[in-house]
C-alpha cells in the first residue's frame, strides 16, 4: 500500500483497533466529535415486562441503576453486537438481537407483541423504533439515560485546529457524529466509510463517496477502509 495514505476516525478508537489502520501503513488522526453523559434514573420510574436497549451508552448508564439486579430478571432486546456482549457480560439474557432499530422493531411486533418494553434510550436517538412500535400497537415507555452532545472542531490531517481538512478517508460510527464534523468541516474527495445506512444517510447530504460496513462495527469500518485503499494502492 502506498505510504502517507491519512485516516481521520471521528472518535477516539482502541489501541488494537488503531494498530489495524497502522499496520496497513495508514496514517492515522483521531478526534471525537461527540461525548455522551449519562442521564439519572428516577427511583420510582416505570419498567415494564422487557427491556430495549440500541447502544452500549445506554446499558453502561443502566447499569448503575441502584435496582439494577431487578432489571437483571426481565427479557432484553438490544441492537448491535457489541450491546448484546455488554449486556451478558453483565448478567442480562438477551432474548433477541439485530443490527439495526427497524430490523429489531419488526421482531418484536411479529414474535413478541404481547409483551410490554421499556426502551433506554438517548437525546438525540432516531424515531424509527418507537414509531414502529407505536404502529404495531406494542406497549411501551421510553427512558432518557443518556445525553449525546456534539463537539465539532476544526480539522486537518496533522489534527490541528485550522486550514482544510487533507484527508484521504474519514470513519463515522453515527449520524451525530456526521452532524458534529460538517459543522466546520467540508467533504471534498475524501472516502467516508460507515458503521451502517443510518450514518450513510446522514453523509448523502455532503458526499456521494461513501463506503458502508457489511456489519455494524468499528472494526467492520477500520476493515472497509484497508481493503479499499489496498484495492486502490
Amino acid at each position: 500500500m502506498a505510504e502517507n495514505i491519512r485516516i481521520l476516525s471521528t472518535k477516539t478508537l482502541l489501541s488494537n483497533q488503531k494498530q489495524f489502520l497502522l499496520n496497513a501503513n495508514l496514517s492515522v488522526v483521531e478526534a471525537d466529535f461527540i461525548e455522551t453523559k449519562s442521564l439519572p434514573i428516577l427511583a420510582n420510574a416505570q419498567i415494564n415486562e422487557a427491556l430495549i436497549f440500541t447502544s452500549q451508552n445506554a446499558v453502561n448508564t443502566v447499569l448503575g441503576f441502584e435496582n439494577i439486579e431487578d432489571l437483571k430478571a426481565k427479557k432484553v432486546f438490544c441492537v448491535g453486537l457489541k450491546t448484546k456482549a455488554l449486556l451478558e457480560e453483565n448478567g442480562f439474557q438477551v432474548e433477541a438481537y439485530t443490527g439495526y432499530a427497524e430490523d429489531l422493531a419488526e421482531i418484536i411486533s411479529l414474535v413478541y407483541a404481547d409483551s410490554s418494553y421499556t426502551f433506554f434510550s438517548g437525546n438525540l436517538r432516531r424515531d424509527v423504533l418507537p414509531e414502529k412500535l407505536k404502529e404495531a400497537e406494542i406497549s411501551f415507555n421510553e427512558i432518557e439515560v443518556y445525553e449525546t452532545i456534539l463537539t465539532p472542531q476544526k480539522m486537518t490531517s496533522t489534527g490541528s485546529a485550522n486550514g482544510n481538512s487533507t484527508f484521504d478517508g474519514i470513519l463515522f460510527y453515527s449520524p451525530s457524529g456526521v452532524e458534529s464534523y460538517t459543522k466546520q468541516n467540508k467533504i471534498a474527495d475524501e472516502i467516508c466509510f460507515c458503521i451502517g445506512n443510518t450514518t450513510a444517510e446522514a453523509l448523502e447530504h455532503h458526499t456521494k463517496n461513501i463506503i458502508v460496513a457489511n456489519q455494524p462495527s468499528v472494526e467492520n469500518v477500520i476493515i472497509q477502509c484497508i481493503n479499499y485503499f489496498s484495492r486502490k494502492h
